[in-house]
């Protein structure tokens, strides 16, 4: 039987890898410019410390993981044979993959409590497992790239959020579009239709618009009991339209009688003057239609769309008034967002848009034709490396064109040719792969040669 891999998993070879850590590094670097540091947890979890926090729907999609030893030994017959998988899996599973990296973030603040200093920036960088059907952009396994601060209600930080949404993706070179809503706005709405109790219902199924259309959206809102009075209240604000200012004024006139929704108005507007006052360069867009499913944001809620690929969203979050409440630590405000790789990864590679070598990739490699010259190469590889530079050397004596393919299949830029005539001068012969011009140097040409490449 031939080897294989779970569905909805991937391999990724050496150049795979180059590209991701080009992702990986890039967001690092803006995550730190803004004061963030990394953590990490593990990857499994407490069901009870999952269990609850993603809706019912979030629940199904935790990969479970079986009680070592023997699983079934605290399970009766007449239990087995009732086949309630619910009743059944609280038995022979305490543990689980981790959904995503914002629960176990809000179980270590309340755990390091004593040790963090607040308002506590963070970000983490680490596989999440979701038992989905894998489809395009979609997967089992992927990699999410959090960065949250907890501890401080300022609008400051949503501001932040932006800035490096707009960094990192200038970086990229990824055009994308930074949507914006604020879940008061939401409950405003459902306030002032008649709803204020169905707030979920109604965001769960305007989250669709984009995908299902306004038709299936009042359909759906009608199947899940939302008066038909309440549905034709809602119209005008699915058809919010003109400049982020002119929705923010319409907004202020319908949500009038609504005082937590005039609230979120005023946040919204807040933001989008801090903005201003910054000079970002990614269109952010008022966006009513948003409302991102989990349950737990309660302020601004963040989404980022690629503007030239067909993909759902790459990046988003919002602010959370009581994530670490579950925990028995309540009235820590929260806001973050939540990179996601593998479809920026994806994005990147339906453009091309990854830089053409890599830091990770081998800049020269000495070919020898006997013990003496790998003996010669040694001290210069070392030294090379000394420098910085990623240097190999070709392991055993073989012809010629063995190893100049080797280089070739590598996409190494340079190759170091040794013999008799290079070691008596104490010199290489400096072949470029690119033009094929070839010149005998000593140490100092050569790191002249391979720094001068770098540059262009």
């Amino acid at each position: 039987m031939k080897p294989s891999i779970p569905k909805g998993t991937r391999d990724f070879s050496p150049q795979e890898m180059a590209n991701r850590n080009y992702i990986f590094n890039t967001i690092k670097d803006v995550f730190r410019l803004y004061g963030f540091q990394q953590i990490e947890t593990p990857a499994m979890e407490n069901l009870s410390t999952l269990m609850g926090k993603y809706g019912e729907e979030g629940d199904k999609l935790l990969f479970k993981i079986l009680n070592s030893g023997d699983y079934l030994s605290r399970v009766s017959e007449a239990e087995l044979e009732e086949k309630n998988s619910i009743k059944l899996t609280q038995k022979i599973s305490d543990k689980g993959l981790r959904y995503d990296l914002t629960v176990p973030f809000a179980r270590f603040v309340v755990q390091h409590r004593n040790e963090i200093s607040f308002p506590f920036k963070r970000y983490q960088i680490q596989p999440v497992w979701r038992a989905d059907r894998p489809q395009k952009g979609r997967y089992r396994e992927f990699y999410q790239c959090d960065v949250d601060v907890v501890g401080s209600d300022s609008l400051l930080n949503e501001l932040e959020l932006i800035q490096i949404v707009d960094e990192v993706y200038r970086r990229l070179k990824i055009n994308v579009v930074l949507k914006i809503n604020n879940r008061k706005v939401l409950s405003g709405i459902a306030e002032i239709v008649g709803e204020a109790e169905r707030i979920i219902d109604i965001t769960v199924a305007i989250d669709k618009l984009d995908k299902i259309g306004l038709e299936n959206v009042n359909k759906e809102l009608a199947e899940k009991g939302i008066s038909a009075e309440a549905i034709e209240k809602i119209q005008p604000i699915l058809k919010l339209s003109g400049s982020n200012q002119e929705k923010l004024n319409q907004l202020k006139t319908i949500l009038a009688s609504s005082e937590t929704g005039l609230k979120g108005v005023d946040e919204l507007e807040t933001i989008f003057n801090l903005c201003e006052s910054v000079n970002i360069q990614t269109e952010v867009d008022l966006d009513l239609t948003l409302a991102r499913g989990l349950n737990y944001y309660t302020g601004a809620i963040f989404e980022v769309k690629a503007l030239d690929v067909e993909i759902g969203s790459i990046t988003g979050g919002g602010r959370y008034d009581n994530l670490t409440g579950v925990f028995g630590m309540p009235g820590v405000s929260g806001v973050g967002i939540s990179f996601g790789a593998d479809r920026i990864y994806d994005v990147l590679n339906q453009l091309n848009l990854y830089p053409e070598t890599s830091e990770e990739q081998t800049r020269i490699l000495f070919v020898s034709f006997g013990e003496k010259e790998l003996a010669y190469c040694l001290p210069w590889a070392n030294s090379l490396r000394n420098q910085g530079i990623n240097v190999e050397i070709y392991p055993e004596p073989a012809k010629m064109k063995k190893q100049m393919t080797y280089a070739d299949n590598k996409n190494i830029p340079f190759v170091a040719i040794v013999g008799e005539t290079e070691m008596n001068e104490n010199k290489v012969m400096l072949k470029n792969m690119k033009t094929g011009e070839q010149k005998l140097v000593g140490i100092d040409e050569l790191l002249q040669a391979i720094s001068n490449e770098e540059t262009k």
